[in-house]
């Protein structure tokens, strides 16, 4: 994909973010969008087929650079040294406020991902998130312990992502205090316990299916 297609999509996502409040991730918001960014001097025809997946293929792309610029903007602030916990507790902070300005497109985004059908899309943008989580603290386990790491990681970012949604204290205090008290309360999450990995072992683990996704292969 040329930059100058991603150049249009992210185009296209910012119009789109100014609707997704009102429409949802919906194909109407995408069309609105496209119509929006006319004046902008982009192609038409180029601005319509820059999504062929429709209004899924906008979310995919839009929580995509939150993910990328998490990562660039961790690695910007260190954010891979230090004690495990403090990594990881910060990253997710980081994602969140990144994503603070964007707070109701995510409740619309969870709320379209509960539908029926809708689950394994959910599974698999979860699976990237935590991914690029541990990838920008430094992680680098190749064996049972990347994925139990990546189970572990993503309950405690999903409920520290429902806190934060509806989250009012000042500065979001309340979903930070959540969110260390959630990560004090894994088993040492950089170090699963043997105990831990035989029980995730014999777990339906939904992110066993999505071996092939790992560092962005089968995408």
């Amino acid at each position: 994909m040329s930059q100058d297609r991603d150049g249009i999509r992210r185009v296209i996502l910012q119009a789109a973010l100014r609707a997704v409040p009102f429409d949802g991730w919906s194909a109407q918001t995408l069309d609105q969008a496209v119509e929006a960014i006319k004046a902008t001097g982009i192609d038409t025809a180029q601005a319509r087929s820059a999504f062929p997946g429709g209004a899924k293929q906008l979310l995919s792309f839009f929580m995509a650079e939150a993910d990328r610029d998490m990562v660039a903007e961790a690695a910007a602030r260190g954010l891979h040294q230090g004690p495990v916990r403090q990594r990881i507790g910060g990253i997710i902070r980081l994602r969140l406020e990144i994503l603070a300005p964007h707070r109701e497109a995510i409740r619309r985004a969870l709320a379209l991902q509960l539908l029926p059908g809708k689950a394994p899309n959910a599974i698999v943008g979860l699976y990237r998130t935590v991914d690029a989580i541990w990838r920008a603290a430094g992680d680098d386990s190749v064996d049972f312990n990347f994925y139990s790491k990546r189970a572990i990681l993503a309950a405690v970012y999903s409920a520290t992502l429902l806190r934060w949604l509806d989250d009012a204290s000042e500065d979001c205090a309340e979903t930070w205090e959540f969110m260390e008290r959630r990560l004090a309360g894994t088993a040492r999450i950089g170090k699963i316990s043997g105990r831990a990995e035989k029980f995730l072992k014999r777990l339906p683990s939904p992110l066993s299916p999505l071996v092939r996704l790992r560092y962005g292969r089968g995408s």
